[in-house]
């Protein structure tokens, strides 16, 4: 479930519980937090993780942030997996930074000087890879140090995303097919062997003709598919492409990630908000499964 509030289009109940008083953005994170819990509650039983988009809760400053890290926890009560998509990337120096950020544990004890910064404790970041390999290691490390991975951006779900990621390079390749040469190679230095790779990659569901070559290049990876739904991506359109991993083992390493279309669906379907988000959640659980 990909979470993304938007404090002007939030649920009617989550926008009416606010405060009159305050700073407007304790106000405004304090109403996005009823919102997030609301929209987790609602479609825990139908997914496996949620996808929090950083920068819907940096713009609201250190009250958004505070927010995340409580959302993170109660996600995690409700026994679901975390994803920070922040897509950040770096030089090293920096890169290990972002990487305490996310991956640190929250209130973490003072046992030493980087223990004593607690971080979002999340169990993977999606993570920029275009600064190289040394830019993508500290983040991995970050990640690994806590059992979780990240999710390196292979060919995003956006229009844009022709402009660069299909530039063909003068070795032949594709520029995002470079880039699935590196996580290859960064996986494999990493965690040797068979099994599935903590490093993984973001390829947009809206491109579903990708994932066969994708798989090809990345045979170990966990692949995060956003874009279904507001963008266009369906599990129709995936139908074709996941039907050709069949016979793959490993075709459960897909993770859909869907955000706007769930949250409101109410718009569409009338109804309560909640009881709509979770029977899109389920409807598009069950539209995968049956590919």
């Amino acid at each position: 479930m990909g979470v993304d509030p938007d404090p002007s289009a939030l649920w009617p109940s989550a926008a009416a519980g606010a405060t009159a008083d305050g700073d407007p953005a304790e106000r405004a994170a304090e109403a996005v937090g009823r919102h997030c819990r609301a929209l987790i509650d609602a479609t825990a039983e139908a997914c496996v993780g949620v996808k929090f988009q950083l920068a819907c809760f940096e713009r609201l400053l250190a009250p958004g942030w505070r927010v995340l890290v409580e959302l993170v926890a109660y996600a995690r009560e409700r026994g679901l997996l975390v994803i920070a998509d922040g897509k950040r990337g770096d030089v090293p120096v920096s890169a290990a930074v972002y990487a305490q950020a996310l991956f640190a544990p929250a209130g973490a004890p003072a046992s030493s000087e980087e223990a004593a910064v607690a971080g979002l404790g999340v169990d993977a970041a999606t993570v920029n890879p275009l600064l190289g390999a040394d830019s993508l290691a500290p983040f991995l490390a970050g990640a690994r140090a806590g059992g979780g991975g990240i999710f390196a951006l292979l060919r995003t779900s956006n229009e844009g995303a022709r402009d660069l990621q299909e530039l063909r390079l003068a070795s032949g390749e594709l520029l995002w097919e470079r880039v699935a040469a590196l996580l290859a190679r960064l996986a494999g230095e990493a965690a040797p062997g068979e099994g599935l790779s903590d490093l993984g990659a973001v390829l947009g569901a809206t491109a579903p003709e990708l994932l066969e070559r994708a798989r090809e290049l990345l045979p170990n990876a966990v692949f995060l598919l956003p874009g279904v739904g507001a963008q266009g991506g369906s599990p129709q359109r995936l139908g074709g492409a996941l039907a050709a991993l069949s016979g793959d083992a490993r075709r459960a390493s897909i993770l859909v990630a869907a955000s706007r279309s769930i949250a409101g669906a109410w718009l569409q379907r009338g109804g309560e908000p909640a009881q709509a988000a979770g029977a899109a959640a389920q409807e598009l659980r069950e539209a995968l499964w049956a590919l």
